[in-house]
């Protein structure tokens, strides 16, 4: 196969190998080439919105240097020009932020015509040129990026925030699919700092038009006694990144952000009290995850620590058979993931200003007590002929016997403790 002339490395793999980490699948730019000469080669062109070609032997993808031109709302309202005379600096002009705009060639020399390589030195997340304005996923792009970046001390340039800013006031973001809203912010959460989203988009008013159900949380007041860090925004704020300490697992992240939905909708006049917020967050929950078309085990996760999190500081007042009852209305004998990731939850709730109090750390141990102790082998009853409701009622009782006897061992240690 005759070489390709002009064939360049370009965005996320030349910005992550210049900052000295794992690169990306490598993106190939090919600069003086047409579709009919790529394919004259074997390449395999796929891609609706722009040609973009499969090597015929490595399967990476190669795409032909274009330009771009607005030409109606939203993120498809672009118009792509590809010629054999469009530069290869007239093609990292139309990306989003200076350090995805250089290129490195085959010798590893680094084309960046933007001032990438100064940017990323002085971790400033910058865009290339104005046109950044016309395009409103860019605004939870960057936000993305410094979930991404946050740690190694990246901040958005002043100007590139001002252009985020005048995006959400522009109503743009709202042409936005909720595909895309959720794909950015799944990276997001699965991302090194998921507060830096948050707050990201918080800072430039995006918050209130991709995430009305969070926005509403600031300003809230919150009883003092329990919640001195402040509104329920902040302590929501505080909560995810507590949790970001102890997984990676986006969902239970989410859900940790969202425990305390329902504290948007309580009535002003009640404040600071919010009676019934569990209730109420399954109603912003819904409202959220229908606009956003949430995956269904994301929401099935938040509607668990929403409806669930108040219960579970309680497990010392609770009679034994209820307990049992909260265990199978998790599945936590099935599938225990469920359970763990809502005490994980609390857990950051409850700790979140970087106190974790005894008393936590012993609740969080009584229902890992409890669930080991009522997680019984069915073989012998199956044996004895139970069967359907007869066999499901003595699982029952036998766990609710089980849990009675965790539960009074640790009154009773309590109680020795208490010098009773």
């Amino acid at each position: 196969m005759e070489p390709l002339r002009q064939l360049y490395r370009v965005g996320g793999w030349v910005r992550d190998h210049l900052l000295g980490l794992p690169a990306p699948d490598c993106d190939w730019l090919v600069v003086g080439e047409t579709p009919e000469s790529l394919l004259q080669r074997g390449f395999h062109q796929v891609g609706a919105d722009f040609p973009v070609f499969l090597h015929p032997i490595s399967g990476e993808e190669y795409a032909l240097a274009r330009q771009e031109r607005k030409t109606g709302p939203g993120y498809h309202g672009f118009h792509s020009h590809f010629a054999p005379t469009v530069t290869l600096e007239e093609d990292l002009l139309r990306r989003d932020l200076t350090i995805n705009a250089m290129a490195m060639d085959g010798a590893g020399r680094v084309i960046d015509p933007y001032g990438g390589q100064q940017d990323l030195q002085n971790r400033v997340l910058r865009h290339v040129s104005p046109a950044f304005a016309e395009d409103p996923l860019r605004v939870l792009r960057v936000a993305r990026f410094l979930a991404r970046y946050a740690g190694l001390g990246f901040r958005v340039a002043p100007e590139t925030l001002l252009l985020m800013k005048t995006l959400a006031d522009s109503g743009e973001l709202h042409t936005l699919t909720a595909e895309r809203v959720w794909q950015e912010t799944r990276k997001a959460l699965a991302a090194e700092d998921p507060l830096a989203y948050f707050d990201t988009l918080q800072a430039c008013g995006a918050l209130a038009v991709c995430f009305p159900e969070l926005a509403v949380l600031q300003g809230i007041p919150q009883p003092v006694l329990y919640h001195p860090e402040g509104d329920v925004w902040q302590h929501s704020r505080l909560t995810l990144q507590a949790v970001c300490r102890w997984t990676t697992d986006p969902e239970v992240r989410f859900a940790a952000l969202l425990h305390d939905l329902g504290k948007g909708l309580t009535p002003p006049e009640q404040w600071p009290r919010h009676i019934g917020h569990a209730c109420t967050g399954l109603v912003a929950l819904q409202s959220l995850a229908t606009r956003l078309r949430l995956p269904r085990r994301m929401v099935k996760l938040a509607r668990t620590v929403i409806g669930e999190h108040l219960r579970v500081m309680r497990i010392v007042e609770m009679r034994p058979a209820t307990v049992v009852k909260m265990l199978e209305r998790l599945r936590a004998f099935a599938d225990p993931k469920l359970l763990q990731a809502l005490l994980l939850v609390c857990r950051a709730d409850v700790s979140c200003r970087g106190e974790e109090p005894a008393e936590l750390t012993a609740t969080l141990a009584l229902w890992q007590q409890c669930h080991a102790a009522a997680t019984l082998a069915v073989t012998g009853l199956l044996a004895a002929g139970l069967q359907g409701q007869r066999l499901g009622d003595e699982i029952h009782r036998q766990r609710v016997v089980r849990v009675r006897r965790v539960l009074a061992d640790n009154r009773a240690a309590m109680r020795r403790e208490q010098g009773c």
